[in-house]
């Protein structure tokens, strides 16, 4: 008696005028459901103490489409859920999502639900309510005609319907449903959204003469007045495509960034594809965008073999993402919108780790799988309506399924009550490796500097410990310091001989690490001293001209020289010069002894002692004779012949 004493006085306080101003600024949604509860005799024991005034008018509506009591209600999650969703701090959330995810799995089965103004009402109350579900959240919570919902909430009920989004892309595109509205999405925006998604009823996109479906490309080129045939290009085998921008122009040229390129080993060269605009490539860019989809979905298909049901339910994946772009389009706007970032498989291919987020919905795919075969019902369980299911409802044939009603009707474990799903965590983790992707990017873009000169100098700053370290291994080698050459001899001489070698470079790569940790806690909580680098004198546009010709000259003389050698060498390998063939090659032999005959730890121990010893004061003035024959020898080796020819003007135009 006690509780419906309760229940009947924050009824009587909710549709009494001006006693509940901190909940109703203005008339709101929620105001014929609070006035019906507070004239409905059941309202008394169909109350949920648990959950604030605004979810129980969700759990209310609920109630009404399962044709069920929100009391039973309670009690069949009391039943099903397990003691870890039950838990206090926890119950009022869980037990809304479990109604919220049985009304949607039932409610989206009936064609055209999409265009049911009480439907798109009710998912946006879904998520209003999510926000403030507990009756300790009602001071927090301002409903009105301006309600807005914020990301977590769509993120967690809009998946639930498959064709308004799924886990994966659900942030991104909530971010662009928002662009305009400060990250807050308003019903207006969300009722325009779905009421374009309800106008769109088919699949086969078509641009002119450009036609793509969920297997293939179709194309008929244009000729003076008429088409040619359409010719395919297939998007489900596995044939290497490689579907990309490209940039075309008149007579040959690179000029406009306006063109896709489709190729695959099936045809002998790529096939390009322009979309002529005024300014820009956002067409083409879309283009690109839902090609590369229907690709990447076939890929997924063919990497995990997945067959049947699931193969159908992978397409209808992708069929929904280019819905949802279509719609998007229609209502943004914006000038363009990154395609990529709303459609799954785009997306998949783009964030880190997002083949773990694929590898993880083949594996859901299988567990569906089973399910399926053990007659779960959508009407029975915490999961949502499959996307399979949805694009059948929307009209879409996929395979010999589509056929079958009891298998139109599967169950996905993409969402479920108070858990998180594996792709739910997969996806996570992903987001979170890209945020760190996108903050070293921002570093890297920060840290670039413009001109040839001054990325010199910033270079010189960066390599300039190992310049140092360089240097002083040149002075041991040359003995400028004798002693310190001898110890370092005898020193690296006795680890060569004990076989310590490994040891040190284990060593020495530990200290490296043990002084990063160092460094990482005694920096913890500072900001990262910047590079100083001292920037060169700036030069005008004609003095960097000059020193990029320079440069150029440079790299022109290096390759002449290493082609020198490499010819020099080829001539010793042809003996077009016999006397110094003959040298050459018994220094091979003798090498060739060496390695075989000589322990490794030996032949390492010779080769360091003939290069740290040849300029110490017992070989210096042997050194410089040999060497000083060695230049001789090789000055005096010709270099192989070499015969330029030009493509004549048959192969050319060819």
């Amino acid at each position: 008696m006690a509780m419906a004493s309760k229940t009947r006085n924050i009824l009587e306080g909710l549709v009494k005028e001006g006693s509940f101003k901190w909940l109703l600024t203005k008339r709101s949604p929620f105001d014929e459901d609070f006035e019906e509860m507070g004239r409905s005799p059941s309202a008394q024991t169909n109350w949920i103490p648990e959950l604030s005034p605004v979810a129980n008018v969700v759990v209310r509506r609920c109630s009404k489409i399962l044709d069920i009591s929100s009391t039973q209600l309670q009690e069949n999650f009391n039943v099903e859920a397990s003691e870890s969703i039950k838990h206090p701090t926890r119950y009022a959330k869980n037990f809304l999502e479990f109604c919220c995810f049985r009304t949607l799995a039932l409610s989206t089965q009936v064609v055209g639900h999409l265009a049911d103004k009480k439907f798109r009402r009710l998912t946006y109350d879904m998520m209003v309510a999510w926000e403030a579900p507990a009756a300790s959240s009602q001071p927090l919570l301002n409903i009105d005609g301006d309600a807005s919902v914020g990301v977590e909430a769509f993120s967690r009920i809009a998946p639930a319907v498959p064709i308004i989004a799924n886990v994966i892309i659900s942030e991104n595109l909530f971010e662009v449903l928002t662009s305009s509205t400060g990250g807050r999405l308003q019903f207006s925006v969300y009722d325009k959204y779905l009421t374009a998604l309800d106008s769109l009823s088919y699949f086969d996109i078509s641009a002119g003469r450009l036609i793509l479906t969920d297997h293939a490309l179709y194309f008929e080129p244009l000729r003076v007045v008429s088409y040619d045939k359409a010719k395919r290009y297939d998007l489900s085998e596995d044939l290497k495509q490689v579907v990309r921008p490209e940039l075309t122009g008149p007579w040959g040229t690179r000029l406009f960034d306006k063109a896709v390129s489709y190729k695959s080993i099936n045809l002998s060269e790529p096939v390009v594809i322009e979309f002529p605009e005024l300014k820009g490539h956002t067409r083409r860019d879309y283009w690109l965008a839902i090609i590369q989809e229907i690709l990447y979905v076939h890929r997924f298909i063919n990497k995990f073999h997945i067959t049947g049901v699931e193969r159908d339910e992978a397409l209808s994946k992708a069929v929904l993402g280019i819905l949802r772009v279509q719609a998007i389009q229609e209502i943004s706007a914006a000038n363009s919108v990154h395609c990529e970032a709303i459609l799954m498989f785009n997306l998949c291919d783009q964030l880190p780790g997002g083949d773990l987020i694929l590898e993880t919905l083949a594996n859901m795919s299988s567990l569906r799988e089973v399910d399926r075969k053990n007659n779960y019902t959508a009407g029975g369980g915490m999961h949502s309506l499959s996307a399979l299911a949805m694009v059948s409802n929307l009209g879409f044939v996929f395979g010999t399924s589509s056929n079958n009603s009891t298998e139109a009707v599967l169950v996905v474990g993409e969402i479920a009550v108070g858990e998180m799903s594996s792709l739910e965590r997969a996806v996570k983790e992903s987001r979170n490796n890209y945020k760190k992707v996108v903050h070293a990017k921002e570093t890297i873009d920060g840290v670039k500097v413009d001109g040839i000169d001054t990325n010199l100098a910033v270079m010189k700053e960066l390599v300039l410990p190992v310049t140092e370290i360089g240097k002083w291994l040149l002075s041991l080698a040359y003995w400028d310091n004798p002693l310190k050459s001898m110890v370092f001899c005898l020193v690296s001489t006795f680890i060569i001989c004990r076989g310590w070698l490994g040891y040190t470079f284990a060593v020495m790569i530990t200290f490296f690490a043990v002084f990063m940790i160092i460094t990482r806690f005694c920096n913890q909580g500072r900001p990262m001293d910047g590079l100083k680098v001292i920037a060169p004198r700036p030069m005008n546009t004609m003095e960097q001209l000059l020193e990029v010709q320079n440069a150029i000259s440079q790299l022109e003389q290096l390759i002449q020289d290493g082609n020198i050698v490499l010819l020099k060498f080829r001539a010793l390998l042809l003996s077009i010069f016999p006397q110094a063939t003959e040298k050459f090659a018994v220094i091979l032999l003798v090498s060739a002894l060496i390695l075989a005959l000589l322990p490794g730890r030996y032949i390492f121990l010779l080769i360091f002692l003939e290069a740290f010893t040849r300029y110490s004061p017992l070989r210096k003035a042997s050194t410089e004779r040999w060497m000083r024959r060695l230049r001789e020898w090789w000055f005096s080796i010709p270099a192989a012949p070499v015969v330029l020819e030009r493509e004549n003007e048959d192969k050319k135009s060819k």
